[in-house]
């Protein structure tokens, strides 16, 4: 196992990406005054597509988010529209990578839903979701939209489980239940057919997600894991993680042998987590670690010395979370070979930073991910597998017309005798039933005390009309 630090290393090889560099967007590229969530959960709480930008808010009396179009930069207004359905604080929102105006997002209310956007923008408060998918027992901490199916979403609660939800019925398929403690991370293959795990248990996993079987398993002792990456088609995955001196530690893992990772990297002493990100068309990995304000690069080969540092984009500025544009959304013109939107909480700010190349070369845009889908829900949950449906970037790129997204109409069954429907009234069989049924009577304990206090409010008012018309004619009462 090769462990060392990178300071000390010779450049082995020349990298065709040694002279990309971080640009930060102008003042008017920024967006500003956004009451960024201050919740702890070690998520990005950003979501960006070519359309929109998504980001969770602070926000009273539940979870919301606000979404906006990515190319209305600038001072957000007070009062701008919320995405606001949730009852409890959202923890992860994402984009449809085939639909661009349908997000998806999870809560602590043991809820995930999927919202459709209208085109440009809202234009009020949005509360009723597209779909409302309720299965879990505990809060919903992450979610992940299948690579290369257009119906296909993963999520992962505090229950220990992992959810496979089929959008073109909107019920849950499949359950994955081998964790045995919260789910950190989860990360596809290319053509979605495994699915890898960072868990609380210590342990790294690869799984075959529609039989759920555990193909590969590390117990990770030296290297605690956090974050996990599938690196494209290379057969490795990557890991952010602590070594056992509390260093920030990389490591890579060959995806059939868990047994021993390839190599182990620290990094530093600092304590934030690091979110790693991989570009698989230049193969270039990003490191950017919660609260630094950094964001370290290297290019990740198949032999030594596997990763090839070469340089970091620094800014005084930590960063709370990163969205990151999907390929189709870069600046090709201007040699764009990446995009973060970083989040700055304490100034309400949100920078977008492009890493660009400074030497333009034919192969720094390879084929790429496009927006069509290569698979309907069904025929992936049937069995097959394809790889993603390739677009080129290179001039005259045009992106294609959108599929429209079809959400099923969801009966609400009801058994309506003498005025009370019979089934809200079923006792809760399960755990979520309860907190749904919870919140629901939340909801009108607050309708009823707000019709009680504007009812008392009214009673005042006239009583000081009549002790008025008293004190006027006391004869004539």
């Amino acid at each position: 196992m090769d462990t060392g630090k990178m300071s000390w290393r010779p450049t082995y090889r020349s990298s065709k990406f040694r002279n990309v560099y971080g640009k930060v967007g102008n003042r008017e590229h920024c967006f500003d005054g956004f009451p960024i969530t201050k919740n702890v959960h070690d998520n990005h709480f950003c979501a960006v597509n070519s359309k929109f930008l998504a980001v969770v808010t602070e926000s009273a009396g539940g979870g919301a988010f606000i979404v906006i179009p990515v190319s209305q930069s600038g001072r957000l207004d007070s009062h701008y529209p919320k995405v606001c359905g949730h009852q409890g604080n959202v923890l992860d929102i994402k984009w449809n990578p085939f639909f661009e105006n349908v997000i998806a997002s999870c809560s602590e209310d043991t809820s995930v839903r999927v919202w459709e956007i209208p085109e440009g923008g809202l234009r009020r408060n949005m509360t009723e979701a597209v779909l409302e998918l309720y299965g879990h027992s505990r809060r919903v901490g992450v979610i992940e939209w299948h690579p290369t199916s257009s119906g296909i979403l993963f999520s992962a609660g505090y229950d220990y489980k992992i959810l496979i939800w089929n959008l073109e019925i909107g019920e849950p398929v499949k359950m994955i239940d081998c964790h045995t403690d919260v789910i950190l991370s989860m990360s596809f293959n290319t053509d979605g057919s495994l699915l890898a795990t960072s868990c609380k248990d210590k342990k790294l996993r690869v799984i075959e997600p529609r039989s759920g079987a555990v193909l590969q398993e590390a117990s990770c002792k030296n290297h605690r894991v956090n974050r996990v990456l599938f690196l494209g088609n290379m057969k490795r995955l990557l890991t952010t993680g602590v070594s056992r001196w509390n260093t920030r530690q990389i490591a890579l893992w060959d995806q059939e042998d868990l047994s021993m990772p390839i190599v182990e990297e620290d990094i530093d002493g600092l304590s934030g987590l690091l979110f790693p990100f991989y570009d698989a068309d230049t193969h270039m990995l990003y490191l950017a670690g919660k609260g630094d304000g950094n964001i370290r690069y290297f290019e990740i080969t198949t032999e030594k010395p596997y990763f090839q540092y070469l340089t970091e984009f620094r800014s005084p500025a930590p960063q709370k979370g990163l969205g990151v544009m999907p390929k189709h959304g870069l600046d090709v013109g201007a040699c764009e070979v990446f995009r973060f939107y970083k989040l700055v909480t304490l100034k309400g700010l949100i920078e977008p930073i492009s890493m660009i190349s400074d030497t333009y070369q034919e192969d720094i845009y390879p084929m790429t991910a496009g927006t069509e889908p290569a698979l309907s829900a069904s025929e992936w949950l049937s069995g097959m597998n394809r790889d993603p449906v390739l677009i080129s970037l290179k001039e005259g790129y045009q992106r294609p017309n959108q599929l429209v997204f079809k959400a099923p109409v969801k009966e609400k069954k009801s058994m309506v005798v003498n005025g009370i429907d019979l089934l809200e009234n079923v006792p809760p069989r399960t755990e979520n039933e309860l907190l749904r049924m919870f919140f629901r009577q939340q909801d009108e304990l607050r309708r009823l005390k707000e019709e009680l206090s504007t009812k008392d409010v009214r009673i005042r008012q006239l009583e000081l009309e009549l002790n008025n018309l008293k004190n006027v004619s006391p004869n004539n009462v």
